[in-house]
């Protein structure tokens, strides 16, 4: 993927001249090795910056769903990993949040990047209009998404009662370095989002020149989840169905357990291949980092979690193996390179198809879904379609799966959030550690994360409120 990967230096100089451009004197005098961006290919170029525009670092989300396994270290050097962690609601996040930033700054990057793009590319030279409309396009689809990590990290979940009353996230419209902003309510910034989306629809193709640039099936994709996250389940369901026209893979997880099966199973051997689930993964509408944007490992997984998956569940018998390490013992992964926690990919469209026929009583129908999904992630001993007698029953076996399949995603949070303001499928995460028990109920403040400071002390044009307490 040389041709995806970007010089992520000269990028960021690319847009702090952009952001300038008013400072005429100042782009009298170009710095040597860098060029003032006129034509489609420069505006283009930054959308493949994956360091700066293409990842979605979610830590402390990641910590309190409490998947991941977390080393001592970490939780005793880092005060809000553990406050999340351990579901501290004592702690005082706020005064904790002074140095992880990260979610906030790379969010707000890559919307300054949109913001640059759409008010830019119109002007770009060496283009048609048809490529122009499409670059700006693809921006408003990666605005919307980094807003929608936003929205479900920083502010309360949608619910339609309330919405309208409850704050969000600063709404930014410029790249300009004063542009001024506005803590927009949910219900502002999930609409929003949705016209961002449906403004790009009619100039995005069915194909893209990466797979770092949204097409057709991806804007639809992002759709379907956010109708999804608002209640909106027909119209969601339609969103779905359009993104499955584009794509409807699904990767055969048996059969890439059968090929490295050898080596799976060989005692005290935790390198397996190569992961499917990077750029050229069949399933992708679009790829975007996770919190780890380099060529790793997947995060370890805790041992009281690998119960809630399947039996006979390849996916991931393929992906993580029991390991004990000194005084810890957990599920390492087992493979490396690249893979797709942040992006949009088809079985999570099929699991959004499945809960929106559940929800419109098609309970046959999102059985039939779910088990598409399942067929290609179950071993053939242990393959049983699942049916449901009922809606609850039927949704919580589709989360079930997601849960699993998007697992350490901002997708899976969100989905946790919202079910927890329905008392069908609200949820107490317990543990117990070190001869401790802990619990996080699911009406907690914790599901919310506090502004870091640097935001809220220094705001830029425009005031932040906390949406939490602590």
């Amino acid at each position: 993927m040389k041709k995806i990967l970007s010089n992520t230096l000269k990028i960021s100089a690319l847009i702090l001249l952009v952001s300038l451009s008013s400072c005429k004197k100042f782009l009298d005098v170009v710095p040597k090795g860098v060029k003032i961006p006129t034509t489609l290919a420069d505006y283009e170029a930054m959308i493949r910056d994956e360091y700066g525009n293409q990842r979605t670092t979610i830590t402390q989300a990641v910590l309190l769903m409490n998947d991941k396994f977390e080393t001592t270290a970490n939780l005793n050097y880092y005060p809000l990993y553990s406050a999340n962690y351990f579901w501290n609601e004592n702690a005082d996040r706020i005064a904790l949040n002074n140095s992880d930033e990260t979610t906030y700054y790379n969010a707000y990057t890559a919307i300054s990047t949109s913001n640059l793009l759409i008010e830019h590319v119109p002007s770009a030279t060496e283009s048609s209009e048809a490529d122009k409309a499409q670059l700006v396009a693809q921006a408003k689809v990666l605005r919307a998404l980094n807003y929608y990590v936003l929205a479900n990290y920083y502010a309360d979940t949608y619910e339609e009662a309330n919405a309208a009353s409850k704050l969000s996230v600063p709404l930014i419209l410029s790249a300009d370095i004063n542009a001024p902003h506005t803590q927009v309510s949910i219900q502002e910034l999930y609409t929003f989002m949705l016209k961002d989306i449906d403004e790009a629809i009619p100039n995005l193709r069915a194909a893209s020149a990466t797979v770092l640039h949204p097409n057709l099936g991806a804007a639809y994709a992002l759709k379907a989840r956010l109708l999804l996250t608002m209640g909106r389940y027909a119209e969601a369901l339609s969103a779905a169905n359009e993104a499955l026209k584009y794509n409807d893979k699904l990767y055969d997880w048996t059969q890439f357990y059968t090929t490295y099966k050898t080596q799976i199973e060989k005692p005290d051997v935790y390198t397996n291949a190569q992961s499917p689930m990077g750029f050229d993964f069949v399933e992708n509408y679009y790829f975007r980092h996770g919190t780890n944007n380099n060529a790793a490992r997947e995060a370890a997984l805790r041992t009281d979690r690998a119960p809630r998956f399947e039996t006979g569940d390849a996916r991931f018998a393929s992906r993580w193996k029991l390991r004990t390490v000194a005084a810890d013992t957990y599920y390492t992964s087992i493979t490396t390179g690249f893979y797709n926690y942040g992006g949009l990919t088809t079985t999570e469209v099929y699991l959004i198809k499945a809960e929106c026929q559940a929800r419109l009583n098609d309970i046959p129908g999102g059985m039939a879904t779910l088990n598409a999904v399942r067929v290609k992630r179950i071993f053939a001993q242990n393959y049983v379609p699942l049916t449901a007698s009922n809606t609850i029953a039927a949704v919580k076996l589709i989360q079930r799966t997601k849960a699993n399949e998007l697992i350490n995603s901002i997708t899976t949070f969100a989905d946790a959030r919202r079910l927890n303001k329905d008392p069908n499928y609200a949820t107490t995460l317990t543990k117990t550690e070190n001869g401790q028990n802990y619990s996080l109920s699911p009406s907690s403040h914790l599901w919310t994360m506090p502004f870091p400071q640097g935001a809220f002390k220094n705001p830029g044009n425009g005031t932040i409120k906390q949406n939490v307490d602590k």
